[in-house]
């Protein structure tokens, strides 16, 4: 039986209608009931229209509760034409499900899908390796769903493992666009193939995208002025630094801080040796003195060989470490530890 629904499936695969099932149960139930009433003997409960329905359905469906079957040889031949023709109908249901299936699987293999998200990520451009990093960081804090755009040569889904959809077209379409929806997303990354395709991208992206967070990757940084053309809000973040694009999208204007940070002027990044006459110094202690005295923000200290990126402000920080921070000067050992030695 599993052989015969097997090759059954294998033939009217791909074209059966939601029609065919439905014909098939609607003949084999108006062929079987006049049958059954004339192989039945006469008052039989099983031929009441009130009865035969339930049994027509339960045996079709192959369940078959037994509550009520037929009396006589010729009702049982009935009923083996019920349970015949109820396979049948199922394998055509199981045929267009696999079909509807497989087809829907093919257009997100392909990219030909229109996305029903929101507030989510828009990568748009393919890289091998580098947009799989991207994506990856993204996905790490599981906060928001990726979608990639990618153009037409890219055939299928580059990245099936993971949880991304993906759309494929012309990057510049409208059309295209809004099928990865754009016009919906938290942050949109354009990291095209060059800078100039970079900014024909951004001018489509811009007329779609209805409030999303842009963040351009440029090879030159100096085309920065180009794209603030399309719109000053983009924010444009080196191509060659993949961590801080994956963090600006998800954190906007952290990439402007960190360019404010590696910039001359305003508030720089410092260090400074604690001397040794202090001993330990606890951080809490150190942030307060900085912050008063020097309107500066300790980040991290070194301690020998360990860097403490953060640290929390119970620990002690020993005597001769470093400590990098950000200010508006550099700030000498000697004042830093007449300032230390003061109580907070």
């Amino acid at each position: 039986m599993l052989v015969l629904v097997t090759r059954l499936w294998a033939r009217v695969r791909g074209r059966v209608s939601w029609w065919t099932p439905a014909l098939v149960f609607g003949g084999v139930f108006c062929a079987s009931w006049p049958l059954m009433a004339l192989a039945e003997p006469a008052g039989s409960e099983i031929v009441r229209p009130e009865t035969y329905w339930w049994y027509f359905v339960v045996t079709a469906s192959t369940v078959g509760y037994g509550d009520v079957s037929p009396s006589s040889a010729a009702g049982r031949v009935v009923g083996v034409l019920v349970i015949v023709g109820g396979i049948a109908a199922l394998t055509t249901v199981f045929a267009r499900l696999a079909t509807l299936l497989e087809q829907a699987r093919g257009r997100r293999m392909q990219g030909a899908v229109t996305v029903d998200v929101s507030d989510h990520f828009v990568v748009l451009g393919y890289t091998p390796g580098r947009t799989e990093a991207m994506v990856d960081e993204l996905l790490a804090d599981h906060a928001r769903k990726v979608v990639l755009c990618a153009w037409d040569d890219v055939p299928a889904h580059p990245m099936p493992d993971r949880d991304v959809l993906f759309v494929r077209g012309d990057l510049t379409d409208d059309d295209v666009l809004r099928r990865a929806g754009v016009q919906r997303a938290h942050s949109v990354l354009i990291d095209a193939r060059d800078d100039n395709e970079a900014l024909a991208v951004a001018v489509t992206a811009d007329h779609v995208a209805a409030g999303a967070h842009m963040v351009v990757a440029l090879r030159d940084i100096s085309r920065a002025q180009q794209m603030h053309y399309v719109d000053e809000k983009l924010q444009c973040v080196q191509w060659h630094s993949p961590r801080m694009i994956t963090e600006e999208l998800k954190d906007p204007g952290l990439s402007e801080v960190y360019t404010e940070l590696m910039s001359h002027g305003g508030a720089d990044t410092y260090s400074v040796r604690l001397p040794e006459s202090l001993g330990a110094v606890p951080v809490e202690h150190c942030q307060t003195v900085l912050g008063r005295t020097y309107g500066a923000t300790m980040l991290a200290a070194r301690a020998g060989d360990v860097l403490l990126v953060n640290p929390s402000w119970q620990t002690d920080i020993p005597a001769t470490s470093i400590i990098y921070y950000v200010g508006p000067r550099r700030l000498t050992p000697t004042e830093l530890a007449k300032t230390l030695r003061t109580p907070s």
